[in-house]
Order: structure tokens, then sequence, then C-alpha cells
């Protein structure tokens, strides 16, 4: 099995299942369950919606005086005839959530790799971690057409599932006809229903689509009982147009060229792209959601050392 430095940046236009694989020994230097205060700070001044209890249903016993009220099970009494609560303990572990953006869009970079592999290489670092740290771990993989969900289970099998769905999904890039694209306020609605209450869910995406009203509906609604942290990638190349020139373009499908020595079109092109952003980051603010910038020259792993790296742990991961 090949070894990657970890503090270079990920490499190519498709990933290898191996290196998804390597990413667990650097994962053991990063401690998902500790949040720094760069990280608290990225959630701006509001509280966060989240409304997760930290714990899970043990059994169903008879009502005694001093009950919490909110715990009765109204089925259980009415099938008995006499009032009945439901009994919580603390979880031990915490489901953590993975979802990771294959879409289209993703299929772009003009450095080192494309952003649909640094978001490959982040899912399987934040994969590795939380299963080191004895958490149930699943995710859900997505295009614009379809999704593939892990179950969240405490279970290297689980882990390697998920990679590998992630894997199959890469290879599919470029989609032949990815038709539209509804794959973001989707992808948020299979969320809702898989992400258990106390859940740490991971968004990793280029949050295309995002500002829809319909996915910011969807992101409320997930963000009142999960724990979201959310990671946005890019490119350079997205945020300024490259040296003056003519260069030729596609999508494709057609193709045309693109002349960059105008100025005006630089500028609009640059403004765009940091409205887009500054909009993508003030919409989680208002949910106390923190966003985590990635960019595919910079090394999956050094972003997340910055936020979760383990102090504890003098030796440097190769």
């Amino acid at each position: 099995m090949r070894v990657a430095d970890v503090t270079a940046p990920a490499h190519g236009a498709y990933v290898e299942l191996e290196d998804l694989i390597a990413l667990r020994f650097p994962a053991r230097q990063l401690r998902l369950a500790k949040r720094k205060r760069a990280l608290a700070a990225l959630a701006g001044p509001n509280k966060s919606n989240f409304r997760g209890r930290g714990i899970e249903f043990e059994e169903v016993r008879n009502y005694q005086p001093g009950d919490d009220i909110r715990s009765i099970d109204w089925r259980v009494t009415a099938r008995t005839g006499s009032a009945h609560t439901k009994l919580f303990q603390e979880e031990r572990e915490r489901p953590v959530l993975v979802a990771v953006d294959q879409r289209s869009s993703m299929f772009f970079g003009s450095t080192t790799c494309f952003k649909s592999v640094l978001a490959a290489h982040l899912a399987g670092l934040l994969a590795w971690s939380a299963l080191n740290a004895g958490d149930r771990v699943g995710g859900l993989v997505f295009n614009e057409s379809s999704h593939r969900e892990v179950r969240s289970r405490r279970s290297r099998r689980t882990v390697l599932a998920l990679l590998s769905h992630l894997n199959e999904y890469n290879r599919l890039l470029p989609l032949a006809d990815p038709g539209r694209d509804n794959g973001f306020v989707t992808t948020l609605t299979n969320l809702r229903q898989i992400a258990r209450p106390g859940s740490s869910l991971f968004l990793i995406s280029d949050f295309r689509g995002a500002g829809e009203e319909n996915a910011r509906e969807q992101l409320y609604q997930l963000a009142q009982h999960t724990e979201i942290t959310a990671i946005a990638c890019s490119d350079p190349l997205e945020g300024e147009l490259p040296v003056a020139g003519r260069y030729a373009v596609t999508d494709g499908v057609s193709r045309s060229e693109l002349d960059t020595s105008d100025k005006q079109l630089r500028q609009a092109y640059a403004t765009r792209f940091r409205e887009q952003r500054e909009q993508l980051s003030q919409d989680m603010q208002r949910l106390g959601i923190p966003l985590l910038q990635a960019t595919t020259d910079q090394a999956p792993f050094s972003l997340l050392q910055t936020f979760y790296g383990d102090n504890r742990r003098g030796q440097r991961p190769r």
C-alpha cells in the first residue's frame, strides 16, 4: 500500500481506493470530538439550532411521581390503560455521518487535484478519525441523479463500504447526462431521514444550489437536531481567471473561446465568486454552523489538523 505525504495536497482527477484506505494512519492524529476555538469562531455569534439530547432509548416502565411528563409513552399508556414513561440513557457512542458531494460541478481542478478528489480525501480522514474514537460511522455519497447510503455502525467494514461507494461515484465522473441538478436539496432531505438526533454531520461539497430557498429550509430543519460542520471545496481558478490571454473552454458539449484580457470580465468573475462565498458564509452563520474552506491546492490533512489536531501526539504523520 502506498504511503503518501499527507502534508501535501491530494493529486489527480480521480481517487485511488488504496489511498483512501491508507488515510487511516494520519487520521489517528485527529480528534473530531474536541473542537478548537478557531472552529467555534467560524460558527459566528449565533448559537446553533442543534437540539440533540445525546441520549438513547433504553426501556418503558410504569409512570412514577416526579417523572417528566414529556417522556410518557402514550401508545403503551393507551394499550395498557396505565401511564408508562420512556427511560433514556446517555449515548456512549455518537453517530458520525459524512456526506460527500460527487456531482459534475465537483469534477474540476486547475492545480494538483479536482474538487471531487479533495472531498474524497477529506471524507476518508473524517471517517477513519471517527472510527478511531469509537464512534459509529456512516454516510452518504451523492451526485445529480442518485445516492448511496451507509448506515452508521462502529465497524471498519462500514468505513470501507463508505469509501468504496465514494470511489465508485468518483469514477463515474463526468456524468454523461447529469440532467437537472436537484441533488443538493434531495441530499439534505435524505440526510434528515437518516440523521438521528445527536448525530455529528460533516457535509463536504462545493455547495452549488445551496442558495436556493428549498435548500436553505432543508438545511435549517436538519440543523435543529444535528451538529453540522460544513466544508466548502473550491479551486483557485474559480475565484480568479487565468492570466490575460485567449483560452479554449468547453462544458463537455460545446466549445468556445474565452478572452481573459477583458478587465471588466475579470472583475465581474472575481466579484461573483466572492459574493457567492460570502452569502454561503452568512447562511451558515445564521444557523450556527462552522464553515471550513478547503481548496484543491491545500493538503486535506493540514486543514483538518488546524481544527481537530491532537496536541497530545507529538509524532508527525508520514
